[in-house]
Parts: C-alpha cells; sequence; structure tokens
C-alpha cells in the first residue's frame, strides 16, 4: 500500500474514531426526536362525507384527489350526513367529516376531541314542494311560510343528516306540532323519487347547490322553492343560521331559473377533525379547502371561504395558519412535501441538537492529537523504565540493550501521519540516548 494513502486511511481511521461518539450521540438524539414527534403523516386517512350524490360525497371525492398529489389515500366513508359524521369522529372510526352547524349536537366534552378546518361554505336548507300539492292543500299556487304546511306529507331526512333536527327546531318557534304533518325520514334519493312520483308533497335538504339532487330539482317543472321571508329573523334568533340570497337566473341564466330572488336561511359547514389526526394531514385539508372552497359560488364571493367564523369547536393551528396565510408554505414551494414537512416540524429539535452538539464538537480536534501522539508517548513509558533500571544497576546492561533493540524495532513500524512525523523522530532520537548511555555503562 503506498504511504501517502497508507497516512490518508490513518488520519481517517482517528478522526472518525474520535469524532465517533459525538456522531452518534447526535443521531441518537435524531432519531429519539422523530420518535416523539412522529413528523411525518400516515399514508391513509379516512374522511366521513355523506349520501351518496350529496354535496359531501362530491366535495370527499375533491379531497381525495386533492391529498392523492402528495402520496396520501382518502378513504371515503358515506354516511347519512352530519349527526352519523360527528358520532363517527367522537368513536374514532374516522379522522375527518363534514358536519353542519346546527344540525349536530356538538358539547362541551367535544372541544377538547374534536376541532375544525374552518367554515368550508354555507349549505340552504332547501325546501321544495310540489305545486300540485300547494294548490291541493293550501288552494294557491305558492306557499310563503312554514305556518302553510300544516297537514302535508313532507320528508325530512334520515336522522344521521341532522336535518329532522334542525326543520324540528323551525317547526318549533312556528309553534307547529310534528302531529300537524305526515313526516317521514327517507333518503335523498328514494325521498325524491317519491316526491316527483307525488307521494310527498314536499321534501327538504340541507346541502351546498353542488349537489346533483338540489341542482335538479331546481329545473323540474311543477317543482316550487319555499322563499324564506322570514330569513333575517331565523339568523337572528339562532347564531348559527345565516341568511342568503339565491340571485335571479343563478341557476339558469338563458331560462331565467329562478325567475326572482329567493331568500333561504343556511347554516355553515365545517370540516372537523379528531384530536388524534396527525398535524400534517390537517394542513394539506387546510390547504386543500383553500383551493376547493375559496371561489366565488352562488352564496358567496371569491376569498369569503374558508373562514374561521362560525365555529362551534376550536380552529385547529393548522387551519389558522393556512387561511390567515393564503399561500403555500415557502419549503413546500420548492421541495416534495414530505420532506418540507419534515424539516417544517423538526427544525426546532433539530436546532436544539445542533446547538448542544456544536460545543460538544471542540472535543473533536484535541482528541484525535491525543489518539496519534498516544501512538507515540506510550512508548516513553517503557524507555523510562528501561533508563530506571540501567539507573538503579538491577539488571545488565547487555539485557537492557536487548529490550531496547526490540522496543526500537516496534518503534519503525509505528505510523502516524506526516504532521506529527517530528515526534516519532523524536522518541527514536531519545531511544537513541538511552543506547549511547547503556553502551558507556557497558
Amino acid at each position: 500500500m503506498p504511504k501517502t494513502l497508507r497516512y490518508t486511511l490513518l488520519s481517517l481511521r482517528e478522526m472518525l474514531l474520535s469524532a465517533g461518539p459525538f456522531a452518534i450521540l447526535t443521531i441518537a438524539l435524531l432519531c429519539f426526536t422523530y420518535w416523539w414527534l412522529k413528523p411525518n403523516p400516515p399514508d391513509r386517512v379516512v374522511l366521513a362525507t355523506g349520501p351518496a350524490q350529496s354535496a359531501y360525497d362530491e366535495f370527499g371525492k375533491r379531497y381525495a384527489e386533492a391529498l392523492a398529489r402528495n402520496g396520501i389515500t382518502v378513504e371515503l366513508l358515506p354516511s347519512e350526513g352530519s349527526s352519523a359524521n360527528l358520532e363517527l369522529l367522537r368513536t374514532g372510526k374516522a379522522d375527518l367529516g363534514f358536519v353542519q352547524g346546527g344540525t349536530a349536537d356538538i358539547g362541551y366534552d367535544d372541544e377538547d376531541s374534536i376541532s375544525s378546518l374552518g367554515s368550508l361554505f354555507v349549505e340552504p336548507l332547501w325546501l321544495f314542494y310540489r305545486e300540485e300539492a300547494a294548490r291541493r292543500l293550501h288552494k294557491a299556487p305558492t306557499v310563503s311560510k312554514l305556518s302553510d304546511f300544516k297537514g302535508w306529507r313532507v320528508n325530512v331526512g334520515t336522522p344521521g343528516s341532522g336535518v329532522p333536527r334542525l326543520f324540528s327546531t323551525l317547526l318549533d318557534v312556528n309553534r307547529i306540532s310534528a302531529s300537524d304533518m305526515t313526516l317521514s325520514q327517507l333518503e335523498q334519493t328514494p325521498a325524491t323519487v317519491a316526491f316527483l312520483n307525488g307521494e310527498l308533497d314536499a321534501v327538504v335538504f340541507a346541502s351546498a347547490p353542488e349537489s346533483l339532487m338540489v341542482q335538479m330539482l331546481l329545473q323540474t317543472p311543477g317543482v316550487k322553492l319555499l322563499d324564506f321571508a322570514q330569513s333575517e329573523a331565523y339568523s337572528r334568533r339562532f347564531g348559527y343560521l345565516t341568511p342568503v340570497v339565491m340571485p335571479q337566473g343563478v341557476v339558469d341564466l338563458a331560462n331565467n331559473v329562478p325567475p326572482r330572488n329567493v331568500r333561504l336561511v343556511a347554516s355553515t359547514t365545517s370540516l372537523l377533525a379528531h384530536s388524534d389526526t396527525h398535524p400534517a394531514i390537517l394542513q394539506l385539508f387546510a390547504q386543500a379547502a383553500m383551493n376547493l372552497h375559496g371561489g366565488a359560488s352562488w352564496f358567496s364571493r371569491a376569498r369569503e371561504y374558508p373562514s374561521l367564523e362560525h365555529s362551534e369547536v376550536p380552529i385547529a393551528p393548522e387551519a389558522q395558519r393556512a387561511i390567515k396565510g393564503g399561500s403555500q408554505p415557502f419549503l413546500q414551494r420548492y421541495l416534495p412535501f414530505w420532506l418540507a414537512n419534515l424539516i417544517e416540524r423538526m427544525w426546532l429539535a433539530m436546532g436544539l441538537i445542533i446547538a448542544l452538539a456544536l460545543p460538544l464538537s471542540r472535543i473533536v480536534p484535541p482528541l484525535y492529537t491525543f489518539r496519534i501522539r498516544k501512538r507515540v508517548f506510550r512508548w516513553y513509558a517503557e524507555l523510562r523504565d528501561v533508563e530506571q533500571r540501567s539507573e538503579a544497576g538491577s539488571e545488565s546492561p547487555q539485557n537492557l540493550l536487548e529490550q531496547l533493540d526490540e522496543m526500537e524495532a516496534k518503534v519503525e513500524k509505528v505510523v502516524v501521519p506526516l504532521s506529527y512525523t517530528d515526534e516519532l523522530y523524536a522518541l527514536r532520537n531519545n531511544i537513541h540516548l538511552v543506547r549511547k548511555k547503556l553502551l558507556r555503562k557497558a
């Protein structure tokens, strides 16, 4: 092996042995921090949506597409609606879910286990009725208030949707008893079929306008939509309701559908998350919400939603940063999500570890010097021992000379980096001096 390469490998070996303990300590601290913080999110998350062909179902598919770009699989869990979604979150069967304000029984206990990613959009209460039923039961083609529906056959949706609870509240404030109507709780699709076949006089939905059922009924001849003339009064009575107006012609400008402005009462739908959901998942969903719900719609202007208002549970910090910041985090613009997320969630711990490792690293150069010089200095103990025995006269000079020759033969095989050869030659000179003393004595 060439001497230059041999000296290089020797220096590298001693440097690794000197810095090794500190490197191992730093890596151990980083591994412990990674295990404790769990910066990387799971690759699978469960999102509770709603009935098939509902707005929740459509939005769930869009969220799944958005998160799939970052390697996260979103499993869509169909349900009856808001109340069912809240129960799925409570039991841990879903990580996130759409919940409409006022349609679910959210208590104080939920504030510790559930957080919100903000209000995503408004969901009006759609009360469709048949014009033929209005003429038959009300003696007029249109209905103007809820009290006019006494004696009607009305479908209010399944209990898990939360709409029966909301509609019951509206009936109570209008002093209408449930016994004054024939109420049914069919799912959206069979209820719509029964409504169109004349088996029901009215159906109630609470859904975003993106719902296929809503879009279809708004353009069905002979089907009317109740104009809530008292929408402002409802919003003053119930904080989770807000008055909205569906502008004339917004459904179909060519056919002027609807033919006039329609006043509605609406609640805001929030995306709620279980407290155990990984923060990085919450961040991705909040960013996706900005893209999916930030545009203009029938009932909101551009960038009006997502919103931090109208929340019945605490807002998650990730949602606050995404909504207030309004743009993608700096690192995610230039790095893959997993790497940017790793740095964002470990930078503080990494800084503390580096701050601890830097002072300790100052020990490495002296330790390296000590390890190199030890290869030379350890022979001085044996050399001094030979010299002391010579002065004491406890052993013959000839035996000591033989020991000195053996030691010198071993020292000649010692290899040190070129920068430390002066110490090696100093040792060999000292051996020569001791030999001269022994020869004079002999």
